[in-house]
């Protein structure tokens, strides 16, 4: 099919999902374009994990090999207290999803495996983004703040949770659910002594502090605590390390040391205010959401896999309506959203008292926290805690086959389900 008979389709977002989804149109169809507001590829970003259907997701896209070529390495997870001692762990289990996914890897790798998988195929824009959009029926006409003007048959919305894009097209479909916890995010330098396992330390007042290995040679780091007020996300970022350097004051184990290493490496010192999105539909006309954008939830565990599934679907239902006599947008819109909707909303279905239970301000709650974290890493429990709460697979569905959607050398299975 020449350029000029496919379809071109507008997807903004550089980063998981954007990319994953251009990788299915193009197989489809369609002719895409992807726009990253940053000036260049994000290279930065903390571990991500892949489970459950995101594996069958990198299987068929044929990218499971590079992935595993790119792991952080980590061993598992630790549950420690002020003092560093272990009181609970469990070992990272291949076919397994613990707190340590079979799967993890940083999101930079990642993004950079998927826009490498399209780097022949697709136009990636970078340092522009969309400052509005008119449809018609035939399609949607996009202005960017670059001063270009063009026009698409469909625009679709890859970006993070605080989506301008999504806000500007559909702010009535868009509720945003505050949980009231700050994070902070860095990489710090590694030490001859540091091994490959992520370190959990929680104490009094809220605090949690976390390490994880990565496999370029340094640690990632962050912080979390419990805030009525999104105040803190505001702050410049000194500012930001000055309020947790108070916050954090006597909190013990490595804390200082991370705070320092925040300090010393300022590009890539970040924050976010844990909060989800929730949207009452994932389309409007000729505009599509998915991703953050669209379910957006914090660090749940679940956001690149939701991600790489969303991806998945809607280029096949695209493709599906392309061939289909009779098929339109609007009918691959509802047939996405109808596969994915029960399954996304049981990701955003934290366990009740979440983020609360995670970060104890007195020395009861930290107990009773304490024996939660033996509950989730014992032999007899583990299965049942890991279905429940940590990889929040409820309503999984199953996943259509799109033939189009499988790398050349990866095998057909029989079709698990249709929409």
């Amino acid at each position: 099919m020449s350029d000029q008979a496919r379809p071109r389709v507008l997807v903004t977002g550089g980063s998981i999902a954007g990319p994953a989804l251009a990788w299915g149109l193009v197989r489809e169809g369609f002719q895409p374009v992807v726009l990253e507001r940053s000036p260049r590829r994000r290279s930065a970003g903390q571990n991500i994990d892949i489970r459950g259907l995101g594996r069958e997701i990198v299987e068929r896209m044929g990218i499971r090999d590079a992935v595993l070529g790119r792991l952080t390495g980590e061993a598992g997870t630790r549950f420690i207290t002020e003092t560093g001692h272990v009181y609970a762990e469990v070992a990272r289990q291949e076919g397994r999803d613990g707190p340590t996914a079979e799967l993890e890897i940083l999101r930079g790798e990642l993004a950079g495996i998927l826009l490498g998988s399209i780097a022949d195929d697709v136009e990636v824009r970078y340092g522009d983004f969309v400052v509005g959009a008119d449809q018609d029926a035939n399609g949607v006409d996009v202005r960017f703040d670059s001063g270009r003007r063009e026009r698409f048959e469909l625009l679709l919305v890859a970006e993070g949770r605080s989506s301008r894009t999504r806000r500007l097209l559909m702010p009535e479909q868009t509720t945003h659910r505050d949980k009231g916890l700050n994070v902070a995010f860095g990489t710090i330098d590694r030490r001859p002594e540091d091994d490959d396992w992520w370190y959990f330390m929680t104490t009094t007042q809220g605090r949690v502090v976390n390490a994880r290995p990565d496999n370029v040679g340094t640690i990632r780091a962050s912080v979390s605590f419990p805030a009525r007020s999104a105040e803190f996300e505001t702050l410049p970022a000194e500012a930001q390390i000055d309020h947790l350097r108070t916050r954090f004051r006597g909190a013990g184990w490595q804390t200082e040391r991370i705070l320092d290493g925040f300090a010393a490496r300022p590009e890539e010192f970040y924050t976010d205010r844990w909060g989800q999105v929730v949207m009452s539909r994932w389309s409007e006309g000729r505009v599509g959401v998915l991703g953050d954008a669209a379910w957006g939830s914090g660090p749940t565990g679940m956001g690149t896999t939701l991600a790489l599934v969303g991806a998945h679907v809607l280029a096949g239902e695209l493709g599906r309506s392309l061939r289909e006599p009779g098929g339109t947008h609007t009918g691959a819109f509802a047939r996405y959203e109808r596969l994915l909707r029960r399954y996304v909303d049981s990701a955003q279905g934290l366990a009740p008292g979440m983020p609360r239970l995670m970060h104890p301000m007195t020395s009861a709650g930290l107990v009773v926290t304490r024996a939660l974290h033996r509950v989730v890493t014992s032999g007899v429990l583990r299965p049942v805690v890991e279905k429940a709460v940590i990889t929040t697979q409820k309503h999984e569905p199953r996943l259509p086959e799109y033939p189009r959607l499988r790398a050349s050398g990866t095998a057909l299975t029989r079709a698990p389900g249709g929409v």
